[in-house]
């Protein structure tokens, strides 16, 4: 499918949270000065899976979670390529782009400990989540934990929903991406006077910018490059969203992602 077919312009969808979007359309204006052709950036559902751009090929860019990445990528592997993932600044991520699932409670909670959830009602964003949903499930099997051990299930439908549901008491905790958490408190610094972090589950790879192979090569290369090289301009958005740098990645280390998830399956509550 040719740019030509595109009347000269790329598609970047974004299925990340929606308080990034401002760095994710800065990203798309980048892309569009270093490659010279018009970048479209939109906001797609929560569920890409479900998502027509998606599943008629029809997006050229986009930012994924690994998860839905990885499970779209095991049927269709030759639709989607990983090519960049971003390494955040803070000395958790120890220079490498990953990310953590941070586990909240409410600031005034009892709460102390993962333990201490036993039974409590709890929120995800969406079950194509790896960090609000995924990870939590993961992280009982892999310490011995049962089914008995959730509590009532709520979709919270965003990130951001979850958090305010724990803020204000609605549910007792949630999973929430770290990235995630640290932009939606630095957007909102009274948040953290709410919300405190039991545990962090991780760390996992950060979620990739992928590009559609019917792009080409020759042009996947150059967006990768651009990623990897960019101007004065992208770099203040970067430092503003407290982002390091962009790095090489593949496909294929998304694996892990797909085998933690094959494996959360005993617990799957929302189907």
């Amino acid at each position: 499918m040719s740019l030509e077919n595109r009347l000269g312009k790329l598609s970047l969808v974004s299925y990340l949270a929606p308080n990034m979007f401002w760095f994710y359309s800065a990203v798309g204006a980048y892309l569009s000065r270093a490659l010279a052709i018009e970048v479209e950036t939109v906001q797609g559902l929560d569920n890409p899976l479900k998502d027509p751009l998606l599943g008629e090929d029809w997006l050229d860019i986009a930012f994924i979670c690994g998860l839905p990445f990885i499970r779209h990528y095991q049927v269709a592997p030759n639709q989607l390529k990983a090519i960049v993932a971003p390494v955040m600044q803070a000395q958790r991520y120890q220079n490498c782009p990953v990310y953590f699932s941070d586990v909240i409670v409410a600031s005034n909670s009892s709460f102390k400990t993962f333990d201490d959830l036993a039974g409590k009602t709890w929120c995800y964003n969406d079950p194509g989540s790896n960090s609000g949903y995924n990870l939590l499930l993961h992280r009982l099997i892999s310490t011995g934990k049962n089914s008995n051990f959730l509590g009532k299930a709520i979709q919270s439908g965003s990130h951001q929903r979850s958090m305010q549901l724990v803020a204000e008491g609605e549910v007792d905790y949630a999973a929430i991406d770290s990235t995630v958490l640290e932009q939606e408190l630095r957007n909102f610094p009274l948040l953290a006077h709410s919300l405190q972090i039991i545990e962090s589950i991780g760390p996992c790879p950060m979620p990739p910018i992928v590009a559609a192979q019917h792009l080409g090569a020759t042009l996947i290369e150059s967006v990768q490059l651009a990623l990897l090289n960019p101007d004065v301009q992208l770099r203040s958005f970067m430092d503003k969203a407290q982002m390091q740098r962009y790095v090489a990645v593949e496909s294929e280390d998304y694996q892990a992602i797909a085998d933690i998830y094959d494996s959360s399956r005993l617990f799957d509550v929302a189907e």
